[in-house]
């Protein structure tokens, strides 16, 4: 079970009389104080504002603070305020650590008058006690981290991945038996992942170019109920990465489950990747025929002598996919594409030149629906 940080939090906001907020060392917001008199314009600043509804930090934030070294401190930090920068009242920063080593902050909005040394003393006796918390935290979701990328490099059914599954149950302890989703990010642009508090439920978290192929970002993520993925789960997921895909797999029960769900999840980024429309969050369940699709040997088209000569002229190929998108109905793909009717039976009638396929031919027409969207994957 997660520590109750929103506890220690307002112990400290009940010693200082000031409400407190805390952050990860990567500024992930973990737990904030009440605010009173929120109606007063002073009382939070563009900054405050932002970490608490966006749960995080910027990156140009976070270079102003850690410039008062802050990572480094073993007491407590004022910070002046810094209007241009968005910091419109002071801070005090209180260094969450364990071991020498800062796990996170405690952020206090500087008050007139301000907390005596004692006081300060105090909170920072409760500071490292958290330090304590999300070192010991982070040393259990390293585990889970662990053997979850061993499921996810397994690559597929069998001894190895079965191994795997086994670890991973053991380091979930007894949350092994909750229901799961993967999450599936590519591609995944920024060196490491991102906090696990990014995402609601989060148990693992690792970024790897794990096919050989882009890199991508790993998710498990434990769910509550449903047989859907929880809306707030999706929200925070399209906010890890602007302008890649997601694919979201499950959910389902149990940690034995996970490397159905990394492969779920996976089809569906690589769908909504070829697929904008399905996009930039896809849910397995709703993928439709990528979900034999994406299960196809990479490269498969390229084999098909029809296909190969068909996808050397990529307008042609467009045309095809559309008009079989729209059940072969003349008027719709000629609207959809933007040509005359006449254009569209000259490309038409050119495809079938060009495969040998029949477009009145019901497997014909199967072979090349699925060629082309194959070939996009």
């Amino acid at each position: 079970m997660k520590p109750d940080y929103q506890e220690l939090v307002d112990e400290i906001s009940a010693l200082l009389g000031v409400p407190a907020t805390l952050e990860g060392r990567d500024f992930g917001l973990i737990a904030f104080g009440v605010h009173d008199g929120l109606g007063d314009e002073a009382e939070l600043d563009p900054v405050r504002t932002r970490t608490i509804l966006a749960r995080s930090s910027s990156a140009q934030v976070k270079a102003w603070f850690e410039g008062f070294g802050i990572a480094r401190a073993t007491g407590p930090v004022r910070i002046p305020p810094a209007p241009e920068a968005g910091v419109l009242r002071g801070r005090i920063c209180l260094p969450a650590r364990s071991r020498e080593v800062v796990q996170g902050y405690v952020w206090l909005l500087e008050s007139d008058p301000g907390p005596t040394e004692a006081q300060l003393a105090s909170a920072m006796r409760v500071a490292e006690r958290i330090g304590g918390l999300l070192a010991e935290e982070a040393s259990a979701e390293d585990s889970v981290t662990r053997e979850f990328r061993r499921v996810l490099e397994s690559g597929g059914p069998g001894r190895e991945r079965e191994i795997a599954l086994t670890a991973l149950e053991s380091a979930l302890g007894p949350d092994a038996g909750d229901l799961y989703t993967a999450l599936c990010v590519t591609p995944w642009t920024e060196g490491e992942p991102p906090s696990v508090r990014r995402v609601p439920g989060t148990a693992a978290a690792c970024a790897a170019p794990l096919t050989g192929g882009p890199r991508m970002l790993a998710l498990l993520v434990r769910v509550r109920t449903g047989a859907e993925v929880p809306a707030s789960v999706l929200t925070a997921a399209a906010r890890l990465a602007p302008g890649s895909a997601t694919g979201v797999g499950g959910p389902r029960r149990g940690a034995r489950e996970a490397g159905v769900l990394w492969d779920q999840a996976l089809a569906a980024a690589r769908a909504a990747s070829a697929e904008p429309r399905l996009g930039p969050v896809a849910r397995w369940s709703s993928i439709g025929p990528y979900r034999l699709l994406t299960r196809l040997p990479a490269g498969v088209t390229a084999e098909d002598a029809a296909l190969r000569e068909l996808l050397a002229h990529p307008e042609l190929a467009r045309t095809v996919e559309v008009y079989l998108d729209h059940a072969g109905q003349a008027g719709r793909t000629a609207a959809a594409l933007g040509i005359h009717r006449q254009t569209l039976y000259y490309r038409l009638s050119r495809v079938e030149q060009l495969t040998g396929l029949d477009l009145d031919d019901g497997e014909h027409r199967l072979l090349l629906h699925m060629g082309v969207k194959a070939a996009r994957l």
